[in-house]
């Protein structure tokens, strides 16, 4: 039960942390630069997580015969 507390408030205080440094690049950087880097980052990560649950579900397919 220590080690679920611990990953929570890591995970917690990593997402304040990135969420931090991300506003700060915000005003530091252009913002359209900035901007199309996260979205090509948002994009490509939702179409891999698309794909890779996508062979996940055909893989445990498998399982029903």
């Amino acid at each position: 039960m220590t080690d679920l507390g611990i990953t929570g408030a890591v995970t917690l205080v990593s997402h304040f942390v990135f969420i931090m440094i991300t506003f700060r690049l915000l005003f530091a950087l252009r913002f359209d630069k900035l901007l199309m880097v996260f979205l090509a980052i948002a994009i490509g990560y939702n179409v891999s997580e698309f794909f890779l649950s996508l062979l996940t579900a055909a893989h445990s397919l498998t399982y029903l015969l």
